[in-house]
């Protein structure tokens, strides 16, 4: 005997409350939790889709930048070259 009634099944329950928090959460404000819950399925799937890309551009320029600086270069420690700074 299968479910007897429409509905979602604990799996996609369970991606849906995750993508509705995503939204509420990362939106910073702009969304409440009954808004989201009634957009059209195609909206807060995208308007997801849009918050994940942003969020993963900003972490690869975070990593970008700080390994920028970074001391180690393919496992081993890069010495500063002092020779080439100006003294004062």
């Amino acid at each position: 005997m299968g479910l007897h009634f429409f509905g979602l099944t604990p799996e996609y329950r369970a991606g849906l409350f995750a993508q509705l928090h995503d939204i509420v959460f990362h939106g910073n404000g702009g969304y409440s939790f009954e808004t989201v819950y009634q957009l059209p399925i195609w909206l807060r799937k995208f308007i997801h889709r849009s918050i994940v890309e942003h969020y993963d551009k900003k972490n690869k320029a975070q990593e970008n930048q700080s390994g920028q600086g970074s001391t180690l270069q393919n496992g081993h420690i890069k010495a500063p070259d002092y020779s080439t700074k100006a003294s004062r």
